[in-house]
């Protein structure tokens, strides 16, 4: 069958792949005919209660076999799913029900119980509970359903034909780095154009076994579990982020495809090194959502030898826009690639137009992955989503996607990441790339953490503060931290104050680091 949507991608298995395994979690394993046949069922409930084609349906689970039936069953109707990270709170939680206009929520008991006893209550018409046993159901709450008092079987034939490509899927709302979280929307199309390029050039297949670490209200989560279904794959589901249960259910389930964000990658490197585990089952690796400090990427080879790794760039907005070939690894360590399959990308600056090699500029994104924009601001997707002047001559009218972030490339058109345009540090007339300096103070292999940033001075302009968490040893310490600075940086990027952070960094719901909550931290401004 041809897969237009969302749930295309579950539903082509039905037929061809019915028997095998969809998802795995502990011991337990469902097949894609079992993942289906609960999908249909969450379906016919949803239509049962009034949901159509459009509306917002809030998941607010735990990593689980049920965060992803529900999914799938809000996509085969056509509605749209917001998964919400476990992890945020109720405030959070409620300025999204408000912002998109959720009716329904699925949580679990512990979530339930919160939002009862909060205003959000009333604002909903449904709450779904996993775990939930109602013993007197006479004194039940109407807004309260177990998920044991699903339909026990569904009936397919009474549900309504499903959405189309160019219909809205999912909202993925963005950690609020700059003010209140945004909800980016993207259409069945975005989704599975997405799979699509990323399995083509990861070269997945039915036999791939993918762990599912990321959170799916990251749509770099939800990419393992699309190019999975897209392939015929399986998802090794993992609930729990504690490094040697990542390694053990890699071991156990003999996992083949790991993605993970840069704090993982620095945590898993260096716990490989210290227990001289192997995992010889793994063929590729992934990363986005930052760069990896280059003494990791060094060391890398080593802890996983004879694996493919890929260096991936993308942003929300637009998904993925670049990889860097695993057999390019070694000659342009640390690099974000190329533009991925189907997808075309320029680097811009804004008075001169197009670069040449070594010049920076804005990274620009052309194609089929760019999304509608953020839901309910149309003034913020018209300033991200335009008509770039300097691409006319060679696209015309057609709207690109301006990525906010600096980049060059170089004589063989490989792109490397500079920073933020917005986090760029400017000191004495000189412009210093956060990046820069926190790579370098990764490379003493004295911290977990580190983030840098501008402080506005007087006479200078700014000046670079950085954030670290220090490695848990006697002998590093701030002062021989600031030695090593002195030793390594030229004098205008040598921190003018080193700010020590106890234990790691707090994270967002992508697994990144919080730099706005540190930077405010560290500044006395939370």
């Amino acid at each position: 069958m041809f897969t237009f949507t969302v749930y295309d991608l579950l539903a082509k298995n039905l037929a061809q792949n019915a028997h095998h395994p969809a998802l795995i979690w502990g011991e337990m394993e469902m097949s894609y005919s079992i993942l289906g046949q609960q999908v249909e069922k969450v379906a016919l409930f949803l239509h049962q209660h009034g949901v159509r084609r459009g509306e917002r349906i809030g998941i607010y689970l735990p990593k689980s076999i049920e965060e992803i039936i529900v999914t799938f069953a809000i996509a085969r109707l056509g509605a749209v799913f917001v998964n919400i990270h476990y992890q945020w709170t109720l405030r959070q939680l409620t300025y999204i029900v408000q912002d998109c206009g959720i009716k329904i929520i699925f949580t679990d008991k512990y979530k339930a119980a919160q939002i009862e006893n909060s205003a959000l209550w009333e604002q909903l018409d449904r709450l779904v509970v996993k775990d939930l046993v109602i013993k007197n159901k006479a004194l039940a709450h109407s807004k309260l359903i177990s998920w044991s008092d699903l339909p026990p079987s569904s009936n397919s034939s009474v549900l309504p034909s499903g959405p189309i490509d160019v219909d809205l899927a999912a909202l993925f709302y963005t950690s609020g780095s700059t003010g209140s979280p945004k909800g980016v929307m993207l259409t069945h199309y975005n989704i599975v154009q997405g799979a699509r390029s990323v399995a083509s050039y990861l070269n997945n297949t039915s036999a791939e076994r993918v762990l599912g670490l990321l959170s799916m209200s990251f749509d770099y989560g939800m990419n393992q579990v699309t190019t999975m279904f897209l392939v015929g794959g399986t998802v090794v589901l993992q609930p729990v982020v504690m490094l040697p249960e990542i390694v053990k259910t890699v071991m156990t389930h003999q996992v083949t495809g790991l993605a993970a964000v840069p704090p993982t990658w620095i945590q898993l490197v260096r716990y490989l090194q210290e227990t001289k585990l192997k995992l010889p089952s793994l063929r590729y690796l992934t990363n986005s959502g930052g760069k990896i400090p280059q003494t990791i990427l060094q060391a890398m080879p080593q802890v996983f030898p004879n694996v493919d790794i890929y260096l991936m760039y993308g942003l929300t907005e637009a998904f993925r826009s670049t990889y860097l070939p695993p057999t390019r690894f070694h000659e342009k360590m640390g690099a974000i690639g190329k533009a991925i399959p189907n997808t075309e990308v320029y680097v811009v600056d804004p008075q001169k137009g197009l670069c040449q090699p070594g010049e920076p500029g804005e990274l620009l994104h052309r194609g089929s992955l760019i999304s509608l924009g953020y839901w309910g601001q149309p003034e913020l997707t018209q300033e991200k989503i335009k008509v770039s002047e300097h691409l006319k001559p060679l696209i015309g009218e057609e709207k690109v996607l301006f990525s906010g972030d600096i980049v060059k490339q170089d004589e063989e058109g490989i792109l490397w990441f500079i920073s933020r345009a917005d986090a760029l540090i400017k000191s004495n007339s000189i412009r210093i790339s956060p990046t820069e300096v926190e790579d370098i103070v990764y490379e003493s292999e004295m911290v977990n953490d580190a983030i840098a940033f501008g402080v506005e001075d007087e006479l200078l302009g700014q000046v670079v503060h950085i954030a670290v968490s220090l490695l848990e040893d006697p002998i590093i310490d701030i002062q021989t931290l600031a030695h090593y600075c002195r030793q390594n940086m030229p004098n205008y990027m040598i921190p003018r104050e080193i700010h020590c952070w106890k234990g790691l960094m707090p994270r967002t719901a992508s697994g990144k680091i919080d730099r706005p909550h540190v930077i405010n931290t560290c500044l006395g401004q939370s």
